[in-house]
């Protein structure tokens, strides 16, 4: 009879494949190939968190690789970088909050692109084609960076942010 994993013991097999096919999705939404499968590779461990040695062993790929997807990951906030005390290896996680982080980040992004458009709109002038187009840009950014502020607040609200 075939010896069944305990959910604090998940099969190594079918973990890899859980995140080969999130990372998929990830590359579908923009997130370059090594990045995403580190960052699933985090997120779906049972550890709190992994050097990159362990990350290259149960990815099979190379440690160059991983240091150039834990740079992009800790740069753009997505990964957490620490170095416990006593500790000679950096040490990788995900935070608790790295959807409302990542969510945050969009704010901030949409309110950049609003500020580009409304140049756009000074430099075609507000009566142009091209001026009338950046003002439907710049309505649309505008309702979904307040309708994003509020949803976050919304779920901060719930009590559950850091979960």
């Amino acid at each position: 009879m075939p010896t069944r994993k305990t959910p604090a013991e998940p099969d190594g097999k079918a973990v890899l494949r859980y995140t080969e096919r999130f990372a998929g999705v990830l590359r579908e939404a923009g997130l370059p190939r090594m990045p995403a499968l580190v960052f699933v590779c985090l997120y779906a461990s049972e550890a709190e968190s992994l050097s990159a040695a362990e990350l290259a062993e149960r990815l099979g790929v190379s440690l160059a690789s991983i240091s150039g997807a834990v740079r992009m990951l800790t740069g753009a906030g997505i990964i957490v970088r620490e170095r416990p005390a006593g500790e000679r290896q950096d040490r990788f996680r995900v935070d608790a909050d790295v959807w409302l982080n990542i969510m945050r980040s969009r704010d901030v992004a949409l309110a950049r692109w609003e500020e580009q458009i409304r140049a756009g709109i000074e430099v075609a002038g507000p009566d142009s084609v091209a001026g009338r187009r950046l003002a439907e840009s710049l309505a649309f950014f505008d309702f979904m960076r307040r309708e994003l502020t509020d949803m976050l607040r919304r779920w901060e609200a719930t009590g559950r942010s850091g979960a």
